[in-house]
């Protein structure tokens, strides 16, 4: 089955190449185009994509805001921001509001579309530099406390290579190219990481794995 994807970007010009992108590759479906928040939030309840790009400085609401409003009516379509901004208070807002990735749009055409359906699959892709900020910023701030709900302990060898990995930035594809495994098993591995730890993203099991 393909996946359908949405756009909310108010360049047109950007927002055209990228349906045009979308709407050729093979395996994708390109379904609708919103050139500010408040259309998207009217428009999106009606064709429910899979996938949702999300630029984050809209005209009138901004991209976080719009992703928070947007996961209360559509909690099952995924949302992955496609921006220009690379600090960490947008990073975590976004992730915060329910986004599941986050890429910047520099990003190649063929990671793009990657990426596109990795969290159709329920990953958390991030461009590299996004998820080594990710990591700083946990390192940083990372206190030494107790462990809370699952533990680290409880992951097998293998997971805790995939979950070391994951702590240094690489996407799944990467990960699974380093440990010589295939797409799906990495992904098997993460669903395994997250239940064990009790988490629901990539950004919370690294921080439980840097607070270790």
């Amino acid at each position: 089955m393909s996946i359908s994807v949405s756009i909310v970007e108010d360049n047109d010009k950007l927002r055209g190449t990228l349906a045009k992108v979308i709407g050729r590759t093979e395996g994708f479906r390109f379904i609708s185009d919103y050139g500010s928040a408040e259309a998207a939030i009217a428009g999106l309840p009606a064709v429910k994509p899979d996938v949702v790009l999300m630029d984050i400085n809209l005209p009138g609401i901004n991209g976080v805001e719009c992703v928070r409003r947007l996961k209360t009516i559509l909690p099952q379509t995924q949302v992955m921001m496609l921006t220009v901004y690379e600090d960490t208070e947008n990073i975590f807002n976004a992730l915060a509001a329910g986004a599941s990735g986050y890429m910047l749009k520099r990003t190649p055409t063929k990671e793009l579309i990657e990426a596109i359906k990795e969290v159709k699959r329920g990953g958390s892709p991030m461009t590299t530099h996004i998820a080594r900020l990710v990591v700083q910023s946990f390192q940083k701030a990372a206190p030494v406390a107790p462990q809370s709900g699952g533990e680290l302990s409880e992951l097998s060898e293998r997971e805790q290579q995939v979950l070391d990995l994951l702590a240094q930035g690489l996407i799944y594809k990467e990960i699974a190219e380093k440990l010589g495994i295939s797409y799906e098993t990495v992904h098997t591995y993460i669903r395994r990481i997250y239940e064990k730890l009790q988490v629901r993203t990539r950004t919370e099991a690294v921080a439980k794995f840097l607070q270790r």
